[in-house]
Order: structure tokens, then C-alpha cells, then sequence
């Protein structure tokens, strides 16, 4: 049960980012351009980085999530995730993706957002499946809201 009373039954960081609009804005969009964004790395990669340190971080619910979505997303699908997060050394992703998952930082914030606050973690991999699904599609932010200016 989470500590706070949440005006919405969403798992995990969704029920945060709905009970204050204006700090879960920000927070949506900074997830959108890190994880959707231009850069070089694929989406695939880049949420399997927020997997992999939400594993370390044991935030289950960012974990799930995010693993759902990288499966969703990269050839050999959870197998991957699963490989990278057991031994990312060893784990058939680039040096550069190697690289990245050691220094990789800002889902630290985010685990500690979503498990500090004890929100609600589902425990079917379905969900997560299902979320996967709409974030691909979606993205990060709010439904029907555009990217600020």
C-alpha cells in the first residue's frame, strides 16, 4: 500500500505522475526525451538500461516495466534482457551499450520516486506486457497531451 493516498489506482510511477500533474509533467517529459528522443541509441537500448538499473536498484515495478518494453523492442527479445541482467559484461550488446549501462544514473531518481513512496508494483507480467505496448505506441506522456514548447 502506498504511503500517500494517490488520486489514481495506476501501478508504479503512472499513479505518481497522475497525483501531481505539475512535478509528473516534467518527469514525463524528461522520460520521453531520454527514453524516445534522437540520440543513438535505439529505444530497445535505451530501455534496457532503465531495466537493467531498476534491477539493480530493485525497483521492481521500473524493472518490470522497463524490461517489458525492451523485450518489446530488441531482437532476441527478453532473453537479451534477462542475459544483461545477470551479467551485463557478458551479455550480447555492444561495448558502447556496455558502456553506458555502468554509468547510467537518472533512473536511480525514478526508482527511488517509485519505491520510496511504496506505490503499487503488480505482480503479471502481463501488465507490464500491456503497458509495454502503449508506451511503444504513446510514449511517456500523459494521454492527449502535447510536448511542452
Amino acid at each position: 500500500m502506498p504511503y500517500i493516498t494517490l488520486n489514481s489506482a495506476e501501478p508504479g510511477i503512472r499513479g505518481l505522475l497522475r497525483y501531481r500533474p505539475e512535478t509528473g509533467r516534467p518527469l514525463s517529459e524528461l522520460a520521453e526525451v531520454l527514453l524516445r528522443g534522437p540520440g543513438t541509441l535505439t529505444p530497445g537500448e535505451r530501455e534496457l538500461i532503465a531495466a537493467y538499473v531498476s534491477a539493480l536498484n530493485e525497483c521492481r515495478y521500473c524493472s518490470a516495466s522497463h524490461a517489458a518494453c525492451a523485450a518489446a523492442q530488441l531482437p532476441g527479445g527478453m532473453a537479451v534482457v534477462e542475459q544483461v541482467r545477470s551479467d551485463a559484461g557478458s551479455a550480447p550488446v555492444s561495448a558502447k551499450l556496455k558502456t553506458l549501462l555502468a554509468i547510467a544514473a537518472v533512473f536511480c531518481m525514478f526508482n527511488r520516486y517509485v519505491d520510496g513512496l511504496a506505490t503499487v508494483a503488480p505482480e503479471d507480467p502481463a501488465l507490464y506486457a500491456a503497458g509495454a505496448q502503449r508506451l511503444i505506441t504513446d510514449g511517456y506522456l500523459p494521454p492527449g497531451e502535447p510536448p511542452s514548447p
